[in-house]
């Protein structure tokens, strides 16, 4: 990278990162990621010490607030965040955690907990009534994480490369996601590019239980005679964007590949995409949100390549589907 100190003034702001969204959609697993980063985490906070807290407090703060709250309402946290980010001195952001309807049905389901906003009642009348209550602040959000189809780990995995503190997250991180268009679009995305031209593997019996993991799908797609130059052209793109990114005082980016299925041509392409962006300096992560597979990759290791692409990857368990 060629664009001199990457830390700009939100180095040296102290950041407060405020955790809220729907009941049973991983916002205590986000805050405990962000308290095992260093952050000083508290969960269930009334509304009214969030300014004295986040005056007082010398460290990073991680402030889990949701319904659950006495005194809590949308326009009221809202009203404290644009305080917060008025401030100087602070980095202040808003996670929202979400999931589907039915994924949050089935949670509660599961684990045959009351809802919070609806302990005598049906757990979906507390779904509905959480959902428009906090709709203001979804809109409102930083961040808004989708946990429906995201396993714990790969969670936790993006919290690190978001939120992690220190000389690491002076860097911008790169997070390079998978998808199937008919699934929906990644809510995180930064910027969204479509692989549905590619040859498709689907329609080869012999491939199409594979994933764009396996060196077979990459050499399926290998053959596409427009597919080498639009790596190069999406590849130089990014060289381009990436450091206006950081010019903007970006800590990182979310770059979605979109197929149809989400297993072959866009997990190839991300496969693909993440070595020459080590290459230039960029942290990336990797993930491949239909086939539940997080990558981490540290920029100091040896990048990845299709002969190999095991090297310099986080291993993770790949589940049936």
């Amino acid at each position: 990278m060629t664009t001199g100190d990457p830390r700009g003034l939100a180095e040296t702001r102290r950041r407060v990162v405020l955790v809220t969204g729907l009941s049973g959609a991983g916002k205590s697993s986000i805050l405990r990621t962000l308290e095992d980063l260093g952050y000083q985490a508290m969960d269930n906070l009334p509304l009214s010490l969030l300014p004295r807290l986040a005056a007082s407090e010398s460290c990073a703060l991680a402030m889990g607030i949701d319904a659950r709250a006495r005194d809590f309402s949308s326009a009221a946290l809202i009203a404290r965040l644009d305080a917060l980010r008025a401030d100087p001195a602070l980095d202040a952001q808003l996670i929202f955690a979400t999931a589907r309807r039915d994924v949050l049905l089935r949670r509660y389901t599961e684990t045959r907990r009351r809802h919070p906003l609806a302990p005598e009642t049906c757990i979906t009348d507390g779904i509905d009534a959480e959902i428009a209550l906090l709709g203001p602040l979804k809109r409102e959000a930083d961040w808004l994480v989708d946990t429906s189809e995201l396993p714990a780990p790969a969670l936790r995995a993006l919290i690190e490369a978001r939120y992690r503190l220190g000389d690491v997250a002076s860097t911008l991180t790169v997070s390079l996601v998978s998808f199937a268009y008919p699934a929906g679009l990644p809510a995180e995305a930064d910027l969204v590019f479509d692989a549905r031209f590619l040859r498709n593997p689907h329609y080869q019996p012999t491939l199409r239980k594979l994933t764009g993991l396996d060196p077979e799908i990459g050499a399926f797609i290998a053959e596409d005679p427009d597919f080498g130059a639009f790596l190069a052209q999406l590849t130089a793109m990014l060289r381009l964007l990436l450091p206006r990114f950081v010019q903007e005082g970006k800590r990182y980016v979310t770059i979605a590949i979109g197929c149809t299925g989400g297993r072959h041509r866009s997990v190839h392409v991300v496969e693909r995409l993440a070595p020459p962006l080590m290459q230039a300096g960029w942290r990336v992560t990797r993930t491949h949100r239909e086939i539940s597979a997080v990558h981490a990759v540290n920029p100091d290791a040896t990048p990845a390549s299709p002969e190999n692409p095991a090297t310099g990857r986080m291993a993770a368990t790949l589940p049936e589907v």
